[in-house]
């Protein structure tokens, strides 16, 4: 109950360290599926991407929506872009 702010307070002990785990083991592995090893990586190409991998594309879609077609799957994304970024505006108050 209360401010948006203050939610995190309310959580009973010991699950905000779950919580922290949670997302950190989400991200590790986002991080490897995406990421070249920095130990294979060259000096002068910090944080380079894998082969073939899209950003934010980590394998997962258990509906079947993501096309097959690239030209369409460059719309279906673009779409997406426009949406996040209308919903910004709209949430900022514009």
């Amino acid at each position: 109950s209360g401010p948006a702010i203050t939610h995190f307070t309310q959580v009973p002990g010991g699950w905000d360290a779950f919580i922290i785990v949670f997302i950190g083991s989400a991200e590790a592995q986002r991080a490897q599926i995406g990421w070249v090893d920095p130990a294979d990586a060259s000096y002068d190409q910090p944080g380079l991407l894998r082969e073939g991998y899209y950003p934010g594309d980590i394998g997962f879609d258990p509906l079947g929506l993501k096309p097959d077609d690239p030209e369409e799957l460059n719309l279906m994304i673009t779409k997406e872009l426009q949406n996040g970024r209308l919903a910004m505006l709209a949430a900022a108050g514009f």
